[in-house]
């Protein structure tokens, strides 16, 4: 029998061969979850020099074979991590993703002195977004709005799982009756679907595994950024601030769509590595 430091050679040279960017990185993963272990501790190395317990090879293979079929490292694993929170997910929630962390950055960066901030996350998915604001700022009130009840199942679960006081809230973000059920906002974020109809035909082959209704933003991308900005600037408060996440090359039409709503100080935001990643706006006075 294979030495466990033998299986994860293999794994991690098949992995590499099926184009997956660091194979040693995510076989490593698949080890820790096949043995029920924690892949990134100490004894981990003093592990892999001993053979497999019973089983432990049948269900690594079975994970690795998942892996190679194309299904997400982050659905197996039923978790990612997200600013330094454990966050739940699987098939029907979209997986949060370290360009996205650029958002609480930004917002972290322009509102820390505030107090009692009144926040809502659009299109809130597994509340990553929502749960890092109120980790990292002073939230008097925190409302994440998600329609699909799959997306809407792990939001409830990570809320619970730590503890936390966002509100989650059942609701189409373009549909009227939605806005009139929320409160007035010092900020609103939203990462949107904003894939084109182009992008939906040359999706990757993990990428095809979320949900299209998280991805597909119309023919162009852009039907949330209209149908949001539209609607929701009448949440924002006097002074208050408009933030999304965007798709690359979509800057210079959401600036757009937010200036023809009569949003100031417009802006599109690089991420590191140098995309523009995020557009903000601020209601008048």
């Amino acid at each position: 029998m294979m030495l466990r430091k033998d299986m994860l050679s293999l794994a991690a040279r098949r992995l590499s061969e099926k184009g997956v960017d660091d194979g040693g990185y995510e076989a490593r993963e698949l080890m820790g979850l096949a043995m029920g272990a924690d892949c990134r501790g100490p004894e981990f190395l003093e592990h892999l020099k001993e053979e497999p317990a019973v089983g432990e090879e049948k269900r690594f293979n079975e994970l690795l074979e998942e892996r190679l079929r194309g299904r997400p490292l982050q659905y197996i694993l039923g978790e990612w991590e997200f600013y330094g929170i454990r966050i739940k997910v699987g098939e029907g929630v979209l997986i949060p993703r370290q360009d996205t962390e650029m958002m609480v950055e930004i917002c972290e960066s322009r509102l820390k002195g505030r107090r009692d901030l009144r926040v809502i996350d659009l299109c809130a998915g597994s509340g990553c977004i929502a749960l890092a604001m109120e980790k990292r700022l002073s939230c008097q009130k925190i409302a994440a709005v998600e329609k699909s009840p799959k997306a809407l199942s792990f939001l409830r679960e990570n809320i619970s799982l730590h503890g936390s006081s966002v509100d989650p809230v059942e609701g189409d973000v373009l549909d009227p009756g939605t806005v009139g059920r929320l409160f007035d906002a010092d900020l609103i974020l939203c990462n949107p679907p904003y894939l084109t109809s182009m992008d939906m035909e040359h999706l990757q082959t993990e990428v095809g595994f979320e949900p299209e209704e998280a991805l597909f933003g119309g023919e162009d991308g852009l039907d949330f950024y209209r149908g949001i900005t539209r609607l929701w600037k009448e949440r924002l408060l006097p002074g208050g601030m408009m933030l999304y996440e965007i798709g690359k090359g979509q800057e210079d039409d959401v600036m757009a769509v937010m200036i023809q709503h009569g949003l100031q100080n417009v802006r599109c935001l690089k991420d590191h590595n140098g995309i523009y990643r995020n557009v903000i706006g601020v209601k008048p006075e």
